[in-house]
């Protein structure tokens, strides 16, 4: 066989984990030839790419970001059609079978697996891996990316804790999740937070005031807020900027906030991560050699499956309002503004 391998949307920690995966599976178990696309599906619409060897995947485990390189390019979005006046799939299939790929392998968060499921249709093999550090990819238990970012986010809240007690002041920390709360809600947790506000609870602003104000009269000179970044707000503005303004305004206590950004998705992944992209990359393989096209690798328990990527597209992992996890911080008094 002859495969392909492109990685598409945000680059974060374990994308070059699973390409490795992928690529030394294919070449030492089945003897199969493997191409890696550059910049996710814009290489197959320019026909950039490569054959990998080992050597190629020599030394790649434990880097950060892509060696494949990344893009955002969605080629079934029609005002791109309009725009390039090019039929991009039609390109992509044109390419795939000039390459004489047999099947390829598209690693990518929900916008890739909705992307791959559309290429599928067009009579592609394909099949999909699961990454992003918003763990929001629905139909796995969790993605690679997402411990690596859960590690830093929690190191960075661990710092803050130190400022926060020095000057006795309200700290606002914004952490990635525009619809899925998972990574502030575990890094919140994790960190000690004593507010968390994530997209999937509504929040009150004066249920928030009071908790602050309660805390300062029970003798507790600084709080912790970990904010998603996708949270509602009434303003144009950041979610950690928003919170904090609020809070001075209603409280008068001294906020300040820090947004993590980008830092959350780069450097190396976490030994988790690398081992969780490896065996989906590995698994993605055993998939491929068996004809089984049309479907996302994913995690169930102590198993590595798959499902259809018919049942993924379009859809988010969110995190329930009833979580285990939410249950047991607010049994620690942990406010997530929804309740006195």
């Amino acid at each position: 066989m002859k495969i392909g391998i492109l990685t598409a949307g945000g680059d974060c920690p374990g994308i070059n984990a699973a390409i490795r995966g992928v690529g030394k599976t294919a070449i030492v178990e089945y003897g199969m030839k493997v191409y890696g696309i550059s910049s996710g599906f814009l290489g197959l619409i320019n026909q950039e790419y490569q054959e990998l060897d080992e050597h190629h995947l020599s030394g790649i485990l434990t880097l950060g970001g892509t060696i494949l390189g990344t893009s955002r390019e969605k080629p079934f979005k029609p005002d791109d059609h309009r725009f390039n006046k090019v039929d991009k799939p039609k390109l992509i299939k044109k390419h795939y079978k000039e390459l004489g790929l047999d099947a390829l392998v598209c690693i990518g968060g929900n916008g890739t697996m909705k992307t791959a499921y559309r290429l599928y249709e067009e009579g592609l093999n394909i099949i999909g891996i699961p990454k992003t550090i918003d763990n929001d990819v629905w139909g796995t238990e969790v993605t690679f990316g997402f411990d690596s970012a859960l590690w830093i986010a929690t190191d960075a809240i661990d710092r803050l804790h130190t400022t926060a007690n020095s000057h006795k002041r309200t700290m606002v920390i914004e952490v990635m999740g525009h619809h899925a709360g998972w990574l502030a809600l575990y890094s919140g947790v994790a960190g000690g937070g004593d507010i968390v506000l994530i997209p999937e609870i509504a929040y009150d602003e004066n249920i928030l005031a009071s908790y602050l104000e309660r805390r300062v009269q029970n003798k507790k000179p600084y709080s912790i807020i970990v904010v998603a970044e996708g949270i509602k707000r009434k303003k144009h503005k950041s979610a950690a900027s928003y919170i904090s303004e609020m809070i001075q305004n209603k409280t008068g206590l001294e906020t300040r906030e820090t947004i993590l950004g980008y830092i959350q998705r780069g450097g190396s992944p976490s030994p988790m991560d690398r081992i969780l992209a490896t065996r989906y990359g590995a698994h993605a393989v055993e998939l491929m050699s068996r004809g089984e096209f049309g479907k996302m690798v994913a995690k169930k328990g102590q198993h590595t499956i798959s499902i259809p990527l018919e049942e993924v597209r379009g859809k988010l992992r969110l995190v329930p309002v009833d979580h285990a996890l939410i249950k047991k911080a607010r049994y620690m008094d942990v406010c997530f503004g929804d309740r006195k």
